[in-house]
């Protein structure tokens, strides 16, 4: 029975949780702080995490951390209020699968458990499915990436992308591997900030029985099991600077040696990295090895942002939209004129992987044909629509509504990072703290 562990110190609204997840045959193990959350992942395993943002002794935020090295932490569903909602944007950022507002909709509660299952375990015996569709855009920055991606993809150069989270890094790489010479060889995908240590060595090279205390079988790296096709590293900044030297030996001798083993297994496997971090800074901080940086940026190509692409943003909504009309059984086929332009305004801080989620909630919650503002996120156009302007000539009233305007604005841009978002603006924390108090903008 699938085992989820929810963190809620509002014992009444814990008791609904708890009540309807059971009805939908869940098992469920009930706690009220950070700590004891904590402890339970030390003694008990779970296959989802329901978390509460703001909790008595911290935050849901310190979830996404593994308490012992190599430990593995299940997908993590974050429940905020609204004024929370720039946070936990910020928490997928850093690892979670998903968040929803309260008051919680039990119907996008149950679609955003059962997601996060999916994607965690997918059914064993499934074929292998067709890589998704790439959605080329016909924006200028869409088109120079497609033309790059074009390029390259023929090539054996190792191909480093640069992007915000959400932008689809992975899609990017999976196009380049299927328009490859080894399309017809395993892709391979692996999350390098969701391991670490023994973990990582073991599951990139590999391991021998014995190598370490719970080693009972020899075991395949995926540089084995991508023999011949090609190895996506997302997030390969976070790997340690062991893992590091180990890839470096890989990429360049294109041998490798499985952990606890004496012998060397040669591979022919095409790397392609992926990373939202500036890795040049941290060659510079001497977090990540130069040589490595070097050898996996044979070719760099840069994902844009879903803001910097234009009307490519409703080529997106649609598709997303006959996904979720398929998995859901509905028939929207458009968006009402108020939420159009919502989209339109909105900065969409997590790319892609918010668009796909607020259009797949909005046809959950429309059983229309078209979707109306009342079924997305109440911050989505709370934070969307620009401030009404004031009626007659009161110049301070417009100068106050133009200035809120674009703080707001400057705040999504930067994905409420206040300090970016004072500097842009040229003043200092102190005054925007207070000019975001003042306008009713603080998180």
């Amino acid at each position: 029975m699938t085992r989820i562990l929810l963190i809620e110190d509002d014992l009444t609204f814990s008791m609904i949780l708890e009540s309807f997840l059971k009805k939908q045959g869940f098992e469920v193990q009930v706690v009220h702080r950070v700590k004891a959350a904590q402890k339970a992942l030390i003694e008990h395993s779970y296959h989802l995490l329901l978390a509460d943002y703001r909790l008595p002794d911290g935050t849901g935020l310190e979830l996404l951390q593994p308490r012992q090295p190599g430990a593995e932490v299940p997908p993590v569903i974050m429940m905020t209020s609204l004024q929370d909602v720039g946070t936990a944007v910020r928490a997928m950022r850093l690892g979670a699968f998903d968040y929803i507002t309260k008051p919680v909709n039990p119907d996008e509660l149950l679609m955003v458990v059962q997601e996060a299952l999916r994607e965690k375990d997918p059914p064993a015996n499934s074929p292998v499915t067709p890589s998704p569709a790439f959605i080329t855009g016909h924006s200028d920055v869409a088109q120079r990436l497609h033309e790059m991606i074009q390029l390259v993809a023929p090539t054996d150069m190792s191909v480093l992308i640069q992007g915000e989270s959400g932008t689809g890094k992975e899609y990017v790489a999976r196009t380049i591997h299927d328009h490859s010479k080894r399309a017809g060889a395993p892709f391979i995908a692996i999350d390098c900030g969701a391991i670490s240590g023994e973990i990582a060595n073991s599951e990139l090279f590999g391991h021998v029985k014995g190598a370490f205390t719970g080693a009972l079988h020899d075991k395949q790296g995926l540089f084995e099991a991508a023999q011949g096709g090609t190895l996506f590293l997302d997030e390969v900044g976070n790997l340690s600077y062991e893992i590091q030297m180990k890839l470096l030996r890989a990429l360049q001798e294109r041998v490798i040696q499985p952990l606890g083993s004496t012998k060397t297994v040669p591979v022919d496997v095409r790397v392609i990295a992926a990373t939202n971090d500036d890795l040049i800074a941290s060659v510079k901080n001497g977090d990540f090895r130069e040589d490595l940086y070097h050898r996996l940026n044979e070719f760099k190509l840069r994902v844009p942002a879903l803001r910097e692409r234009g009307e490519d943003l409703f080529l997106f909504v649609d598709h997303f939209m006959g996904q979720a009309n398929l998995e859901l059984t509905r028939q929207v086929s458009r968006l009402s004129p108020d939420v159009t332009d919502i989209f339109r305004h909105y900065a969409w801080p997590g790319n892609l992987r918010e668009l796909k989620n607020v259009v797949k909630r909005a046809v959950l919650l429309t059983p229309q044909e078209e979707i109306q503002k009342q079924a997305l996120p109440d911050e989505m156009y709370a934070l969307s629509q620009p401030a009404s302007l004031p009626a007659g000539p009161d110049l301070k009233a417009l100068q106050e509504a133009h200035e809120r305007e674009l703080i707001l604005k400057t705040l999504q841009e930067v994905r409420y990072n206040k300090s970016k978002a004072a500097r842009l603006l040229n003043i200092d924390r102190k005054t925007l703290y207070s000019k975001l108090e003042k306008y009713n903008l603080l998180e």
